[in-house]
């Protein structure tokens, strides 16, 4: 008897953020089983396109100008997943380490960026942002309610310009807050 080859996964990214979408498909290059069939920076270029390769798996952006990812995942098949906070740091940090024109310069030889305009416990908040922490654990590490951390990450979106959890991973990172793992 014999096996029949395993086919790699088919995903699709989804993300009006190239540098995002350059991270993720160096990130399943390296995985011999996940295959990048295509990219979209729009929900609606990305609804295209889920009907054109057949993707196994669309990984999308929640907030994009235009069509949202919600929207546009409601317009493709079932869709209901969304990255965990600990796969966004885990992302972030391997994206940081990786060589090349993806990653200009390395993040230790830029000076950290200020932490303007935020509170102490918001910088608190997005240094557990940062290591990856949902907001039911920051609460438990923090002492304080769920619905108070998410409405402290709600204002690190407003303050720091911030579409997702990811862009504040990415300020974390430049704020000298987190560091990527050695």
């Amino acid at each position: 008897m014999s096996v029949a080859p395993v086919r790699a996964i088919r995903v699709l990214l989804v993300d009006d953020q190239p540098l995002v979408r350059s991270g993720l498909r160096v990130l399943m290059a390296d995985t011999a089983d996940l295959e990048v069939v295509g990219e979209a920076g729009t929900g609606t270029e990305g609804v295209r396109l889920a009907a054109e390769p057949r993707p196994d798996v669309v990984v999308m952006d929640i907030r994009m100008p235009g069509m949202d990812g919600i929207e546009a995942t409601g317009l493709i098949a079932a869709g209901d997943a969304l990255i965990a906070p600990g796969v966004t740091r885990r992302l972030i940090a391997d994206f940081v380490r990786v060589p090349g024109p993806v990653a200009s310069a390395a993040p230790e030889a830029r000076a950290p960026r200020p932490a303007t305009g935020i509170t102490e416990r918001e910088r608190e908040v997005l240094t557990l942002v940062g290591r990856g922490l949902s907001n039911g654990e920051m609460a438990e590490e923090l002492f304080i309610s769920t619905a108070t951390a998410t409405s402290h990450v709600s204002r690190l979106f407003t303050k720091l310009g911030a579409r997702d959890r990811v862009q504040l991973v990415i300020t974390a990172y430049e704020m000298g807050l987190v560091a990527a793992p050695r």
